[in-house]
């Protein structure tokens, strides 16, 4: 027997009412991380890789706390899962997979591509991730070690993926523009557009 759209919407008006009596939360509090989390984009972590290029100081507190970074950007992550973000180098990819479900960091990268939360990118990224990546157009050399790393509920990831060469002297903006959301999941790399003249970074 399937259940109807009202349905659920009884079933979270309910839900709602229960963890506001107990004193758990407001109804006004849920509009607020809804509201909060709809406003979320990947713009929000393009901005976070781009600072992290060009600002040593903010890509050491990246790294060692993507929660605190993020909030230092004026990004909301009060009642959010800690965030990880992973570096990568030239010897050292990573890509991002929730195994069980579809655990993202939304606070800074929107809702979840409709790709990652599929069975298929699921079990491929842990089974055979060198081939669904270059499926992507992302090729690694055998000199490249690839570690996949698993999101869950109570620790999500991002990557900070390298940045491209020729980008010398280009602004944060500029930059932000070159990141996609893949780039910051791992199944993509931030590419130069076409066309585009090249200088030694």
């Amino acid at each position: 027997m399937q259940t109807s759209d009202v349905d659920h919407d009884r079933l979270l008006t309910a839900l709602r009412s229960l963890l506001a009596a107990k004193g758990i939360t407001t109804a006004a509090e849920i509009a607020e991380r809804i509201t909060i989390t709809d406003a979320a984009t990947p713009a929000r972590g393009a901005a976070m890789v781009a600072k992290a290029w060009v600002d040593p100081e903010f890509r050491t507190l990246m790294l060692t706390d993507g929660a605190r970074a993020a909030e230092s950007l004026g990004i909301p992550m009060r009642g959010m899962p800690p965030l990880g973000v992973l570096e990568n180098t030239r010897t050292q990819h990573h890509l991002v997979v929730c195994t069980l479900c579809s655990c993202y960091p939304r606070a800074v990268l929107g809702y979840p591509p409709f790709w990652f939360k599929s069975n298929s990118y699921r079990a491929r990224a842990v089974r055979d991730p060198r081939r669904l990546l270059a499926e992507w157009g992302t090729v690694l050399g055998d000199d490249v070690a690839l570690r996949v790393v698993d999101s869950t509920a109570d620790y999500r990831w991002m990557v900070l993926p390298v940045r491209p060469m020729g980008t010398r002297g280009w602004s944060e903006a500029a930059l932000a523009g070159l990141v996609r959301e893949g780039d910051m999941i791992g199944v993509t790399t931030p590419q130069l557009p076409s066309g585009t003249a090249t200088l030694a970074k």
